[in-house]
């Protein structure tokens, strides 16, 4: 197998902007209180039109994935089945469709030529690990506009006085996932700011953000990321966060879009040629494939790593790199077909999220990706923080 250059995480904390304390200043003005294991942002009380003045769309910039310290282990040490790989039992919440009306408007494009969007055939990279990335949406289809593509979104935030941007997607009417590292520094106790969701964005519309734009009242992390006791090397247990949508005029974007469900405990996996596996779709807007401007989807097995210091990460095949953070990885995606008089299979809960893209390698050679997995240890915790609310 060929060798990847890897940064041991006391490097990536030197040479890393997003994760250095020193290199942005803490986010002005809110109130940040810790709750049992979880630390949330309330915001400063910004209008959506304030918020979206700090953020520089045409010039926002990818923000840098995390880097495993090492290659994925070739031993995958699994045994003893499925169920091994998480204690607690299997959970989920479920989704919802939504209405479909749009509220749309338009927003600036990133400044590039790139034009590296072309529809992608089955591949692989050095890491041998099978995938398909390509567009939502073929040619000019409007696929990202129906549910459940248009329940993922693009997401806009400052870390200073820059803008950077990750995916995330709506797991209720009014709540977002995404990755920790999208929302606050591992370790350095400071949260981002100004974080804006546009649903079912795509350069190819017009206009470009069909169901409009959204601010965030208040941000979700474990504890143990922001204060960085969670003992990541890079790879983490816990690279997940909620935010909370602001509505407009009363109106959630989920009340829009609809929102995916989400499991946890190794919810949808099972035991397969030795592996705690299951089928992954991957969504984001990953700066590299179009430039970010429009979704796109991954369809690759997914499979956690039980080897020591990696957190039972799942890992799947991939194209997307930076941009692509936060970005839902869902089982059992798509519309149910009717039965004739076929019955679904176990674990048959549509459109359920069980983790988001968490990290990536700087090489382009391996094309595969990692992602800290749903728990009832992280993202149980994360909502239940937030809700009973409006927004839930």
């Amino acid at each position: 197998m060929k060798k990847i250059k890897f940064f041991r995480l006391a490097a990536v904390f030197m040479s890393l902007s997003f994760l250095s304390a020193t290199s942005y200043a803490a986010v002005s003005g809110g109130e940040v209180k810790q709750s049992g294991n979880v630390t949330i942002l309330t915001a400063p009380s910004n209008n959506l039109q304030s918020q979206m003045a700090n953020i520089n769309f045409s010039g926002a910039r990818a923000i840098q994935m995390p880097e495993p310290p090492q290659m994925v282990p070739e031993t995958l040490e699994i045994s003893g089945g499925a169920k091994k790989a998480f204690k607690g039992t299997p959970g989920f919440s479920s989704g919802q469709s939504g209405n479909g009306k749009e509220n749309p408007m338009s927003i600036p494009k990133l400044n590039s030529t790139d034009a590296s969007d072309g529809i992608s055939t089955q591949e692989f990279g050095t890491f041998q690990h099978p995938f398909t990335t390509s567009r939502a949406d073929a040619k000019a289809g409007r696929v990202s506009k129906e549910y459940p593509f248009r329940a993922s979104g693009k997401l806009f935030f400052n870390i200073g006085t820059s803008t950077f941007v990750c995916s995330a997607s709506l797991i209720k009417k009014g709540i977002i996932v995404t990755a920790a590292h999208c929302v606050a520094g591992y370790g350095t106790n400071a949260f981002y700011s100004n974080w804006v969701y546009v649903p079912a964005k795509n350069d190819r519309f017009t206009p470009n953000a069909p169901y409009g734009v959204y601010g965030v009242t208040s941000a979700v992390v474990m504890t143990s990321w922001i204060n960085g006791t969670d003992g990541c090397d890079v790879v983490c247990p816990n690279d997940v966060a909620v935010l909370v949508a602001a509505p407009i005029a009363g109106v959630y974007p989920g009340d829009r879009t609809g929102f995916l469900g989400y499991g946890w405990n190794n919810f949808g996996f099972t035991s397969f040629a030795g592996l705690n596996a299951t089928e992954i779709t991957q969504l984001g807007y990953p700066v590299g494939l179009g430039n970010g401007g429009a979704m796109q989807r991954t369809d690759s097995l997914g499979y956690t790593i039980t080897t020591a210091g990696w957190f039972n990460n799942i890992q799947i095949g991939s194209r997307m790199r930076g941009g692509s953070s936060g970005g839902p990885w869902i089982v059992n995606f798509g519309i149910d077909p009717a039965a004739t008089p076929d019955l679904p299979g176990l674990s048959a809960q549509k459109n359920t999220i069980v983790a988001v893209t968490s990290w990536g390698y700087t090489s382009t050679d391996p094309k595969v990706q990692g992602a800290s997995p749903f728990t009832s240890g992280n993202i149980v915790p994360l909502v239940n923080t937030v809700c009973p609310s409006a927004a839930c």
